[in-house]
């Protein structure tokens, strides 16, 4: 008797499933979590809403431009496995939406020819990429695939230019575009359009690289650590944004496709700062920085909950780390979807610690970049949120380009195209905060300081005597009501006691929030001219000329 199979072999814990449970489960095993393959069908009918459109690719035809034949003509090969999948090519494209935000997606499918780059499925993603810069809609590529096509030679080859130029010119619009990496996804497709999305997630044990394993240990004659390629690997590596379960998908794309649909201006509630320095009370220098360090007061998650009505996280700089002391993504004040980029501290000595206390290195720069360069791209405001004693002093940060990462980040931030506002939430400590504070508006919470240099490095330098500090605190003017009179910042927000995070947080959303209704009512063409102004007054004894 032929039919469906009812029981299914999980190929990882070799558990026997049932098959209607299975599919119930979205093919994630019960047992294991081990997400199954599925089909290009099965993808586009898990993260669309109903009654998405097929788009038509290019004509099936059966060319073979090499006369290929392998152990059978490539004809032969090709024809082989539509009639076992059904399918024309190893991709399917659709329209439709996500949670009601409008997509372009293209799947792929391994079953056909391992999900090879051939020349119809690098002219299918193309077509795609097209038909969402038409339109100006996102575009969801869902990966799966050995690598570029053998059997067609060097133009196989030249389909990883053909969509990673497409991908380009979604760039230069403005369109968002997101990756879905699944298992496998190597050679060409990983080194093209795979990795080129602003935002790239993976399901949870996906393997994603540019050579397969046996090919690597085959070269280097060296086993390779456990893990190694998959999807949690690539996370801590800094290649990837997301790990997401396939449960989560449509919830997680949903809120990446209305991120990246465009922000309404936020509505003033009152600017909720405090402008005028003879309104701030005078105190102790050195107790301004005692109560900055308190690691009772609200971090940069602890905004990221009370402040804001929503977060995903984004992950890496693309060049091979993490660094646990930067967090940023996208996040919401009401309406207007913001990227939030900030430095990242702790309440406790465990969480001081895998934080590198706040001290970016080089990778949590480049990532800080990556990100504002997004927003600038889908043109939405960003908001920093900095807490650090300075950037990290290690040797290994020096070895990754520690100054020229904060020079280029001054520079990009001075460029932006689009709304940017700063909050010193804590200590500003010198370029390792400035580097994520060349802002249209910089803000200093009530108990902050901002300072060229912690007051013990100021002591024992100039005074040769760390126990100086206080002294050096009350030199350095580092306080909320002298840095307001110097100009460096625009404003302070009001703090609650230091473990009320909450009201905390509500008053620097009001504060975000009126800044932010303020500054998208500018033309965006002014808004770099006009912090080049900010920052060119800096130091002028008088006005200055063109």
């Amino acid at each position: 008797m032929s039919g469906p199979a009812r029981w299914i072999l999980c190929s990882r814990c070799r558990t026997i499933c049932y098959a209607p449970r299975l599919a119930r489960a979205l093919h994630v095993c019960p047992e294991c979590g081990f997400h199954l393959p599925l089909t290009a069908w099965q993808r586009l009918d898990l993260v669309l809403d109903k009654g998405f459109a097929e788009v038509p690719g290019p004509p099936s035809g059966d060319a073979d431009p090499l006369e290929f034949t392998d152990t059978v003509p490539y004809p032969r090969r090709r024809a082989e496995a539509r009639a076992r999948t059904g399918l024309d090519e190893a991709a399917v494209c659709a329209t439709g939406s996500i949670r009601g935000w409008p997509v372009v997606a293209v799947a792929m499918d391994f079953r056909f020819l391992g999900g090879s780059l051939g020349s119809a499925v690098g002219e299918l993603v193309t077509r795609a990429g097209e038909l969402a810069l038409a339109h100006r809609i996102p575009l969801l590529m869902v990966t799966a695939s050995g690598g570029a096509r053998m059997q067609e030679g060097a133009l196989s080859l030249m389909q990883m230019a053909k969509t990673a130029q497409v991908l380009g010119e979604l760039d230069e619009a403005g369109v968002l575009t997101v990756s879905l990496v699944t298992d496998p996804t190597f050679g060409g497709v990983a080194a093209s359009f795979a990795t080129l999305a602003d935002v790239v997630l993976a399901e949870p044990g996906a393997r994603l690289g540019f050579a397969g394993p046996r090919v690597i240990e085959q070269t280097i004659r060296q086993p390779l650590p456990d893990g190694f390629q998959t999807a949690e690997f690539l996370l801590a590596h800094g290649l990837i944004d997301l790990v997401c379960p396939r449960g989560e998908l449509r919830a997680r794309l949903g809120e990446l496709l209305a991120a990246g649909s465009g922000a309404v201006p936020p509505p003033d509630p009152g600017h909720g700062v405090v402008t005028d320095p003879a309104s701030l009370p005078e105190g102790n220098a050195w107790e301004a920085v005692r109560r900055a360090r308190d690691l009772a007061r609200p971090s940069t998650m602890d905004f990221l909950a009370h402040a804001f009505d929503g977060f995903t996280e984004l992950h890496g700089d693309r060049h091979g780390k993490d660094c646990p002391a930067v967090v940023g993504g996208f996040a919401w004040l009401g309406r207007t979807p913001v990227m939030v980029v900030g430095t990242q501290k702790g309440h406790d000595a465990a969480e001081l610690s895998a934080r590198d206390f706040g001290m970016a290195s080089p990778a949590g720069y480049r990532k800080a970049a990556r990100l504002m360069r997004m927003a600038a791209k889908l043109g939405i405001p960003v908001v920093t949120l900095v807490d650090t004693p300075g950037a990290h002093p290690g040797i290994e940060a020096e070895e990754g380009g520690q100054a020229m990462a904060i020079a280029e980040n001054l520079r990009l931030m001075a460029g932006l195209p689009v709304p940017t506002v700063a909050v010193v939430t804590g200590e500003g400590g010198s370029g390792g905060a400035l580097a994520l504070a060349v802002a249209d508006r910089v803000f200093l919470c009530a108990n902050a300081v901002y300072s060229v240099i912690s007051p013990e490095g100021c002591a024992a330098i100039l005074w040769h005597d760390s126990a100086a500090a206080p002294r050096a605190a009350d030199a350095l003017a580092l306080d909320a009501p002298r840095l307001v009179r110097l100009g460096v910042v625009d404003g302070v927000i009001p703090e609650s006691a230091p473990d009320d995070h909450a009201g905390t947080a509500a008053n620097l959303r009001a504060a975000l929030s009126a800044a932010l209704h303020e500054l998208m009512a500018l033309p965006r063409a002014e808004l770099a001219a006009r912090r080049h102004d900010r920052f060119r007054r800096f130091g002028t004894p008088v006005p200055v000329t063109p």
